[in-house]
């Protein structure tokens, strides 16, 4: 497997995503959106991302394949939350369980530490999603609250799951201005 840069010129990226997306918008409660975006939409979300300063990578199999994306963002736009990001991860179905969620937020995480971040936030979408818990879990996250029934997708309400990680010395020190 290879993480690297997602890139909107590369041929297939935006459509990979944009397929994996979709399938966990239609399938899942990982993401509370209900309407898939189509490519346009992914590639400006793409260029956002990319054009605040943050990492949005994908996975790629031996084949060449995108098989997950994942990026960061600051969690809120105002200047005191510029120290805590927010990470998002979606795997391929078929490539689920296999490693590929933890390699992208891993790689996440080193990059986000690597630009001063101090907090990394999961904010994912219902408390039953065992994978995503889990994955967070494995790296370092701990589980900061729940909001309950927060969302209603599927004709059902849904918790969000809130999990946290300092990155760097966290908050042992203040970060240089």
């Amino acid at each position: 497997m290879r993480i690297r840069d997602a890139n909107a010129a590369a041929p297939g990226d935006i459509a990979a995503i944009t397929a994996i997306y979709a399938h966990h918008v239609r399938t899942g409660t990982g993401t509370f959106e209900e309407a898939e975006p189509d490519a346009a939409e992914m590639a400006a979300r793409l260029a956002r991302v990319q054009g605040a300063g943050c990492a949005w990578l994908v996975a790629e199999n031996e084949a060449g394949e995108v098989v997950g994306f994942a990026y960061y963002t600051r969690i809120r736009d105002r200047s005191a939350y510029r120290f805590t990001a927010e990470d998002s991860v979606y795997v391929r179905e078929d490539q689920r369980g296999q490693g590929v969620g933890k390699a992208l937020v891993a790689a996440l995480i080193e990059r986000a530490e690597a630009q001063g971040f101090r907090q990394m936030v999961a904010v994912i979408g219902d408390s039953e999603n065992a994978g995503s818990i889990g994955l967070h879990l494995s790296l370092g996250f701990r589980r900061v609250g729940v909001l309950r029934s927060a969302g209603l997708k599927f004709g059902r309400w849904l918790d969000v799951v809130y999990m946290q990680r300092p990155l760097g010395a966290g908050d042992r020190t203040l970060p240089p201005e």
